[in-house]
């Protein structure tokens, strides 16, 4: 599978998406489409999009009881998306569930992953705030080993993580990496990031930029500069 670079529409609503999108004119892009956007406009910006041509990765997370996540997923698979996820911390069991449901009766689906720990989330934060004393290497490699044997394509983590995520679990198992700035940008919220070329480098099948894109003051140059050098 090709890599691929997804921007993050982390948009307040449909017009300031749209007039983001404009810019593009005829361009096909991958574009993750969170929470923010996502509860402020509801499956219609995901339709409309989709209308466009363009592919999505739909970024909500699911983390609940597997028949709610079954369910849940049972009606985002009507959506058309091209990839969705999980919380991995949901359990196995939780993770089928999902699989199950994002699954159509032609057997057909999206890509389904997990997320393993938020970039955001320091080895500080995970022992005082979740009780989790474990290494922040430890932990994300267990619940990538989870999501694998629950059937999943493969996980969100940082590009730090990819190649010990490949080793556990296979080169096939996909890595999306959210965490990706140019070296001249802020870090702002995220803790664990690194370049699009050094992500690259570390063997990422897809990666999840935002800011460095969307807030640009030429998007299609620094969309264009993500790809060249990470594709």
């Amino acid at each position: 599978m090709g890599k691929a670079v997804i921007i993050a529409c982390d948009f307040k609503d449909k017009q300031e998406t749209l007039n983001f999108l404009n810019k593009f004119e005829n361009e096909k892009l991958y574009l993750k489409i969170g929470m923010e956007l996502f509860y402020s406009e509801g499956p219609e910006i995901v339709r409309e999009i989709k209308k466009r041509g363009h592919k999505i990765f739909l970024d909500l997370k699911l983390h609940d009881i597997p028949n709610t996540v079954e369910k849940a997923m049972r009606t985002l698979a009507n959506l058309d998306v091209d990839m969705t996820n999980v919380h991995a911390s949901g359990t196995i069991k939780m993770m089928e569930a999902g699989l199950r449901g994002l699954t159509k009766e032609d057997g057909t689906r999206p890509l389904l992953i997990a997320v393993t720990q938020l970039t955001s989330t320091s080895q500080k934060a995970m022992e005082d705030d979740l009780l989790i004393k474990e290494k922040i290497e430890d932990v994300v490699m267990h619940y990538a080993e989870n999501s694998k044997k629950a059937g999943l394509d493969g996980v969100v983590c940082s590009p730090l993580e990819v190649q010990a995520v490949k080793n556990r679990c296979g080169k096939d198992f996909l890595t999306i990496t959210p965490g990706i700035r140019f070296s001249t940008d802020s870090k702002d919220d995220q803790s664990r990031i690194t370049t699009p070329a050094k992500a690259k480098e570390l063997g990422s099948d897809y990666i999840v930029v935002g800011r460095s894109i969307t807030k640009a003051e030429n998007p299609i140059e620094a969309y264009r500069k993500c790809v060249e050098d990470f594709c």
